[in-house]
């Protein structure tokens, strides 16, 4: 699945990405905070864990994430994280810390493509639910 995303543009909301990161995150017992780091192109420069924490929140530094995407030279990201009590449903921290890495991220000329949220009940996507 992997392959998948390297070999083309990855897009917020593909199937290829949610198979992907539902593979990655979905049965992970502690919360999880990735990045997926994407070139001018959208293609996959990296795949990075960025933090993990407990069953119920993962530490999320903005300027960590911002500091590692222009060491990279990324101008898009798709932050991601899971939900491991099963309910995908994006909480008000979530959505603050969102807007917050997305307005750092926008000093700098850098996109957020998408925020995902993965459980093992599916992925929620910000993009489609209109939080981004």
């Amino acid at each position: 699945m992997r392959t998948d995303l390297i070999d083309g543009p990855v897009l917020a909301g593909s199937r290829a990405l949610t198979d992907y990161l539902f593979a990655r995150l979905a049965h992970a017992p502690s919360e999880q905070f990735r990045v997926l780091f994407l070139n001018a192109a959208a293609r996959l420069l990296r795949d990075e864990p960025m933090g993990e924490g407990s069953v119920s929140e993962a530490p999320i530094y903005p300027r960590e994430v911002i500091r590692r995407a222009l060491e990279l030279g990324a101008t898009a990201l798709i932050i991601v994280h899971n939900h491991p009590s099963g309910d995908p449903s994006p909480s008000k921290q979530d959505i603050a810390i969102t807007r917050e890495i997305a307005l750092a991220a926008g000093f700098f000329g850098i996109t957020i493509f998408d925020h995902v949220i993965v459980s093992k009940r599916g992925c929620v996507s910000f993009k489609e639910r209109g939080l981004l």
